[in-house]
């Protein structure tokens, strides 16, 4: 007799069948997911504007593609030198895009072209010396809640030259991104 018994299970160990799902199936799944992920993005945080007229040139050019961040300014404050995107205040069914040059309570002074901020020279390294316009402006205090914006082309901007100081509650966004042309691909300052 052997030292040690042999014992058969009777029931022979079962594999559940799973049918397998085509992976192309799942692909699709998955790309619809990022879709939805992405377009709820774009459309509750950016939004992609096309740029009309030349203003801004030489920063950003007629019929440019960019990005405006429309949360940003939920989180942080507007800051000197942002480009923004705001609400026309002589037609809010129009938008504009400009540079911010004034904050609430600075003192704006524009002579010969040059611009003075709280009596400072401002440097603007960003508008090439053609784009200058060499007009001379009053001194503007900006009032509280308010933004002095200008045009990059100086020249060629309907700015708050001609219609004053734009109301914190006109701005919708920040430029933040071009993405067309490719050779304009990157970040804007």
């Amino acid at each position: 007799m052997p030292d040690h018994e042999v014992i058969k299970d009777p029931q022979p160990t079962r594999t559940a069948v799973v049918p397998k799902r085509p992976i192309l199936s799942i692909w699709i799944r998955d790309l619809i997911i990022c879709l939805f992920a992405l377009s709820n993005f774009i459309i509750f945080f950016y939004q992609p504007v096309k740029v009309e007229g030349t203003s801004m040139m030489p920063s950003l050019d007629d019929q440019e593609r960019i990005f405006v961040n429309k949360f940003v300014y939920r989180l942080e404050s507007i800051q000197r030198g942002d480009i923004v995107v705001f609400h026309y205040p002589l037609d809010t069914s129009k938008s504009f895009i400009k540079r911010v040059i004034g904050l609430s309570g600075d003192r704006i002074r524009i002579d010969g072209g040059q611009v003075y901020v709280n009596g400072n020279l401002l440097d603007e390294d960003y508008i090439p010396p053609a784009y200058v316009d060499d007009r001379s402006y009053k001194t503007v205090m900006v009032p509280p809640g308010c933004y002095f914006v200008l045009g990059d082309h100086r020249n060629l901007s309907k700015d708050s030259r001609d219609f004053g100081p734009v109301n914190a509650s006109f701005i919708y966004g920040k430029a933040v991104f071009g993405y067309w042309p490719m050779d304009k691909l990157g970040r804007l300052r």
